[in-house]
């Protein structure tokens, strides 16, 4: 993740507080020291893949491994295709004996599991009628593991004031340049009183973007920052 704007100052603070993973697991499976990891912390972000018409599932843990999941043979939101946040362990003997083993990828199992607002994205009206309609409210992206582009999604960790209301966050493919692998963010805060800094997620489906072709290039998103217009490249 390469951010182009630096020195960024959000309310007396930098706001690039951790580093990027290069990928979403950060959790070894084969770690000796597993039982000591907290349990109520997410190990890892994923994409929840309902098959079967909602008779089963897998779990995408990157680009290149699926997860079996060996307590679970539900897909956990229905016939939603989802990210989430899980917290997972390698499986006792028992356990595998009782949910079946598949030996060609990692088996796991989920001790808890929590949906990410999963979006598509949204037409692009031009730069003053998206203002318009999709909001302009300031807001910070966090870097961190959970800010990732991967499995044909773009999730975000994103910080802003919050108070009693919903925000409303789209993203849109900028269709008025020759980089078609340029996306915005608009943010609507819906009129919410400022009364606390606060983080949250979501995670935006990439279908409007041409596929690469299994050639890798760099994503880059812009958004509106406390500090004024801010844009970081992802490798995609």
């Amino acid at each position: 993740m390469e951010k182009n704007k630096t020195n960024k100052v959000f309310i007396g603070a930098i706001l690039m507080i951790s580093a990027m993973a290069s990928q979403s697991c950060f959790f070894d499976l084969d770690d000796k020291d597993e039982t000591n990891y907290p349990v109520t912390a997410p190990n890892a972000l994923v994409t929840v893949k309902p098959s079967d018409d909602g008779k089963t599932f897998r779990l995408v843990l990157n680009d290149s491994t699926d997860l079996h999941v060996v307590n679970l043979q539900k897909p956990p939101f229905g016939n939603r295709e989802v990210r989430a946040l899980v917290n997972y362990r390698k499986p006792t003997d028992e356990e595998l004996e009782k949910g079946g083993i598949l030996a060609d990828i990692p088996n796991v199992y989920l001790n808890w599991i929590d949906s990410i607002r999963t979006k598509p994205m949204v037409k692009d009206l031009g730069a003053e009628e998206n203002a318009k309609t999709y909001g302009n409210d300031e807001l910070e992206i966090v870097n961190s593991w959970a800010t990732i582009v991967e499995d044909g999604y773009l999730t975000l960790r994103f910080r802003t004031y919050w108070g009693d209301k919903s925000h409303t966050l789209n993203l849109v493919r900028d269709t008025s340049v020759t980089d078609s692998y340029k996306v915005i963010l608009y943010h609507n805060a819906n009129g919410d009183i400022r009364r606390y800094i606060g983080d949250a997620m979501i995670a935006f489906k990439l279908d409007d973007l041409p596929a690469k072709e299994g050639k890798v290039g760099y994503l880059t998103l812009e958004w509106n920052s406390y500090g004024g217009p801010a844009t970081v490249k992802f490798k995609y």
